[in-house]
């Protein structure tokens, strides 16, 4: 992948893709883009996109600093999309099971995961993840 690809496997540049909503210049419109922009915020170590796109009962909870070390710790490798149900423009939840790839002391990992997302005055947020 070169430095302009994004990371969240599109296929697509950055700018094209991920790039608007890290840099708060657009909102993510569904569900699975906000899914792929928070794995690359977490590639990318852009920490506070992570807070800002959680739901916000949430955010008082988040531990930045605890959560910018564990992105720094790893190496991603990849994020692979494997359902939607719900979540698109028009919803207003849904959930995306994800695995999200990465290298830690030299093993692969694989993070998998059933999140649930909802949209609150038109923007998407992260709620939680959900048992499988």
């Amino acid at each position: 992948m070169t430095t302009d690809m994004c990371p969240c496997g599109s296929g697509k540049s950055l700018s094209a893709c991920c790039g608007p909503f890290l840099s708060g210049k657009a909102n993510a419109g569904t569900a699975a883009a906000l899914m792929r922009s928070r794995y690359s915020a977490y590639v990318l170590l852009n920490i506070s996109y992570l807070k800002e796109t959680l739901w916000p009962k949430n955010q008082n909870g988040f531990d930045e600093t605890a959560t910018a070390q564990w992105a720094r710790d790893n190496h991603w490798t990849g994020l692979t999309v494997l359902e939607v149900q719900k979540g698109r423009e028009t919803d207003r939840d849904g959930t995306v099971l994800f695995e999200a790839k990465y290298l830690a002391g030299g093993r692969l990992n694989t993070h998998r995961e059933l999140s649930r997302f909802r949209k609150k005055a038109g923007r998407w947020y992260y709620v939680e993840a959900l048992p499988e």
